[in-house]
């Protein structure tokens, strides 16, 4: 990144932020955390906007379409559709409201509460009851003036008329009498469901039409916030006659900032970014590396200066994501799925994804050809003619134990390599002699003892031996912290030996989940299989239940399994990797000023 600092004349700053928005590469140094108040407006009113887009987007319908609205309706849209949500926000209440009182009023059938209200004029008196069925008497029908309304499952619903004061005390429950008929409800009822289904088709004919215009509307408002942003973090000199604004831009787009101020005339001091800054990250990777960009997201972007360890650990993940799954079969159905879902359905922005899980299923399907296990079927076990001449080279789960291990220590390495570069890169390698020191303990004595196997070195070889532990403990004890005296070094020295001892050993054995993940996922599909088996075996529709169930049980396996698969390689990439390649993190995204497209 290069820093540059412009210096600009009151009267020309909002000409040149315009064209500075233009150029769009600055990423603008943000000095204030809080937005002011019309920033925040504009922001609240940002979110709403990309609410009511989504809300757009769930009842948009294939079948219907619509000509785009004409250009510059977009907040009268937003303001149609808002006031739209409110009418079916405000109707959701008066149905709900609704359907409580006719379940109240139902009961009592159809009638006229005026003509109950008149009867009371003229001097009877109606109360309304509810009783359970056991309670009732039928006595009380030949006793006192009751009509039985209706009757159901443990209930009766009567009224008992009498005139005058005449109180009658009966063992049930009276209830205040419904206020309007139940044919009145139902129709207020079936009015404010033809008012929802009216709005849902006018949602519908806005979602065909309007999503292009709202969005260019949601573009306009996002463009506005960042330029409220920028001015609250200009600073102001000279009695606020000299605006000073900070940002930084990728190298390769400098050329294009200076032509823009010579042409217009712009001050401004082009700097490197001191290391202290919080400067903005732009990741630049292969193909390859890039579809992994969004899980390194997921834990932190690289500090500015620190090595982006995506294309490092791209290959680990992949290789662990088919290690967890371990299923050539459930590989090469991801992959078939991936391929045509990318080709027929998956829309450009989420391309990049498939293609990821196309990796993926690859790895998926060469770790269960390794392991020999095919949609749950143990290759090495199944009497199979055509993998018999094959079988010897299929892993069983001691070898894949053990490869879950080799993985792991290869993978712990390669991050303190990584952290020798990173060290060196950002302090100088005199900084790294002491993890250059471990390198050659672990890898030397790796090295010596293949060669040892190999018989190119005989068995009781000492140089070597003696020359690995010399030089490693010279690295270690001796030149850990140049800057201190020789007795700090050593005391710093024991403490780097406690602390890789416990930790590089704790680190192995998290490996060793990728082989239990991968274990589980094949033993869930062998269980699938016997289950279908017995399924198999039953009456008539047996054939029928074993395709079922072997299809759903396999979907649900691969999804679990498929979830395990990825979680638990990113947290080995996460705590395990990280740790030993001395991952710092904490940049921020690089996000320019620019127009909103």
């Amino acid at each position: 990144m290069t820093k540059f600092i412009f210096l600009v004349y009151h009267e020309d700053y909002e000409r040149f932020l315009k064209g500075l928005r233009s150029v769009g590469v600055i990423d603008i140094v943000k000095r204030k955390k809080e937005l002011d108040k019309d920033a925040a407006e504009r922001l609240a009113l940002q979110k709403q906007v990309a609410e009511t887009i989504k809300l757009l987007k769930k009842h948009k319908k294939p079948e219907i379409t619509a000509e785009a609205p004409s250009e510059g309706d977009g907040m009268k849209i937003f303001e149609h559709i808002r006031d739209l949500q409110a009418e079916v926000e405000s109707l959701n209440q008066q149905l709900a409201t609704l359907k409580k009182e006719i379940e109240y009023t139902e009961p009592w059938g159809d009638f006229d509460p005026q003509i109950i209200e008149k009867l009371r004029k003229a001097g009877l008196r109606i109360s309304f009851y509810i009783i359970p069925s056991r309670k009732f008497d039928p006595q009380w029908l030949s006793k006192y003036n009751i009509g039985v309304v209706n009757e159901q499952p443990g209930v009766i619903y009567f009224i008992l008329v009498n005139e005058g004061q005449e109180e009658i005390d009966l063992p049930a429950e009276e209830v205040k009498a419904p206020e309007r008929p139940l044919s009145e409800l139902l129709k207020k009822q079936e009015a404010i469901q033809t008012r929802l289904s009216e709005i849902e088709e006018e949602f519908a004919r806005l979602a065909a039409s309007s999503i292009p215009l709202l969005q260019k509307t949601l573009h306009q408002i996002a463009s506005e916030v960042d330029y409220h942003v920028v001015v609250n973090n200009t600073l102001s000199e000279a009695e606020g006659k000299l605006k000073i604004l900070e940002g930084f831009a990728p190298v390769e787009t400098k050329e294009t900032v200076e032509k823009y101020c010579e042409e217009n005339g712009i001050f401004y001091i082009e700097t490197q970014p001191d290391p202290n800054e919080k400067v903005p990250i732009l990741l630049r990777n292969n193909s390859f590396a890039k579809l992994f960009e969004p899980i390194g997201h997921l834990y932190s972007l690289p500090k500015y200066g620190e090595l982006d360890l995506t294309p490092f650990f791209a290959p680990f993940f992949m290789m662990f994501f088919g290690f967890c799954l371990g299923d050539a079969g459930y590989g090469l159905f991801i992959f078939i799925a991936a391929t045509l879902f990318k080709k027929f359905k998956a829309k450009p922005s989420f391309k990049p994804y498939v293609t990821l899980a196309q990796y993926l299923s690859l790895a998926t399907f060469i770790f269960g050809a390794i392991s020999g296990t095919f949609f749950g079927i143990s290759l090495i076990d199944a009497d199979i003619p055509i993998v018999e001449n094959i079988k010897s080279y299929f892993f069983d789960s001691n070898k894949m134990l053990v490869l879950s291990l080799i993985l792991g220590a290869v993978q712990i390495v390669f991050g303190m390599c990584i952290k020798v570069v990173n060290i060196t890169h950002q302090e100088g390698f005199r900084n790294a002699l002491s993890l250059v020191g471990w390198l050659i303990l672990i890898l030397g004595l790796l090295i010596r003892q293949g060669l040892v196997s190999a018989g190119v070195l005989p068995k009781g070889e000492t140089i070597v031996l003696y020359s690995i532990l010399g030089v490693s403990c010279l690295l270690i004890f001796f030149l850990n912290d140049l800057k201190t005296n020789v007795f700090v070094r050593i005391g710093k020295g024991l403490w780097d030996v406690y602390g890789m001892a416990t930790g590089i050993f704790g680190d192995l054995l998290s490996y060793i989940r990728l082989f239990a993940l991968g274990i589980s996922s094949s033993i869930l599909g062998i269980v699938i299989n016997n289950v279908a088996m017995s399924i198999l075996g039953i009456p008539y529709i047996g054939p029928l239940l074993f395709v079922v169930f072997l299809v759903i049980a396999h979907l649900g396996n691969i999804a679990i399994s498929s979830l395990g698969a990825f979680v638990h390689p990113m947290r080995l990439t996460f705590v395990e990797f990280y740790k030993n390649a001395g991952f710092k993190g904490g940049g921020k995204q690089y996000k320019p000023f620019a127009e909103k497209r």
